[in-house]
């Protein structure tokens, strides 16, 4: 936990971007977890993800061209299709024969769901339906062709471990999250008792029923409920529920590198009527994320001089979860076993 970078887990889904950033006949380059990606959607509609590296010379494929079905290097004209396979290789002389079949750039699984790309990173060359999580996550409650109606995304320049860390953190809102619209000048802390279980690849605030008063919540009905959970390999999910509406938040967390990682907010709404406070709703959504997103820079100051941490309970005990959450991962992956969730049910209890 106190190294500046992370150890990266695979055999998991991860959020690449939200499928409207990348059009029909389009592609687009990233690193994740440390690789080159190059994600594309055919003029089929289809979603594919390859290896961003022309396997002739080297040169990233995005440099070149995608006509909607395949992608041309631009070094020398090599073609693959979606799958990665080689097609054609312009210089070939009519003498020469060459099975291009043999020749890969390599591909990723990817798919398209609830309006997010999602690409899975495998362990040992394995394809998902073979590996310990087959199926990407779905949102609760939202059809899965339906995308979110708000969504950004900050980098920030720390590990995966930090950003996850300090986004669970339940007591830094009164000293981090301050704005003239949200815990100005708070001097009051209040406690606070949570009931929390295993959940999955993760653990879950179990749910429970929101505050009557607060009037944000009485556009849902009555009888409001939410619910958080936490899951490998880096999302929280907040499931809001009342009598007539359903609000779901995601906040994903995908590492660019071991010590780069992209944060991602987005949110899914029952109610139509919410389309035209979009603008004001990101704004204040990347207000309120880049204080995180400020405060872990301003950490890793202290992470270059490799500190000797502490963690306290209860305030402190889902960063454990996480960090024990991801050593049964990666064990039980390298000793090939099912993964066993070493959360346990309990109440947790802290000031805020």
């Amino acid at each position: 936990m106190n190294k500046l970078e992370a150890d990266l887990l695979r055999g998991l889904w991860y959020v690449a971007c939200p499928g409207s950033e990348v059009k029909p006949g389009k592609m687009l380059g990233k690193t994740l977890l440390g690789e080159p990606v190059l994600i594309g959607r055919a003029a089929s509609g289809k979603v594919f993800a390859l290896r961003d590296i022309c396997p002739h010379r080297g040169i990233p494929l995005r440099h070149g061209w995608f006509d909607g079905e395949t992608v041309q290097c631009c070094y020398h004209g090599w073609k693959f299709d979606t799958d990665g396979t080689c097609v054609d290789i312009p210089s070939t002389h009519a003498t020469q024969t060459i099975d291009y079949t043999k020749i890969s750039c390599g591909a990723y699984s990817a798919r398209e769901q609830n309006g997010l790309i999602w690409i899975y990173f495998p362990e040992n060359g394995e394809r998902p339906e073979d590996g310990r999580q087959p199926e990407p996550p779905m949102m609760p409650d939202i059809d899965p062709q339906t995308g979110p109606r708000l969504k950004i995304m900050l980098p920030f320049v720390c590990s995966v471990d930090h950003a996850a860390l300090g986004l669970m953190d339940p007591t830094h809102a009164a000293f981090v999250h301050t704005s003239w619209w949200f815990k100005k000048n708070a001097k009051v802390l209040r406690s606070k008792e949570k009931h929390f279980a295993p959940s999955g690849l993760g653990w879950a605030m179990v749910r429970h029923k929101l505050p009557p008063q607060n009037i944000a919540y009485r556009v849902l009905g009555d009888d409001v409920t939410t619910e958080i959970s936490y899951a490998l390999p880096g999302l929280r999910i907040e499931h809001i529920k009342g009598s007539k509406h359903t609000v779901v938040g995601l906040t994903t967390i995908t590492p660019i590198d071991p010590s780069h990682t992209e944060v991602r907010q987005m949110f899914w709404a029952s109610m139509g009527w919410v389309a035209p406070l979009a603008p004001l709703a990101r704004h204040l959504m990347k207000v309120f994320l880049d204080q995180d997103r400020r405060v872990v820079i301003q950490q890793r100051e202290g992470l270059e001089h490799n500190p000797k941490l502490m963690l306290i309970n209860d305030a402190d005990t889902q960063g454990r979860w996480w960090m024990q959450l991801k050593d049964e991962w990666q064990r039980s992956g390298e000793e090939k076993r099912p993964f066993v969730n070493p959360v346990k049910e309990r109440v947790l209890r802290w000031m805020s």
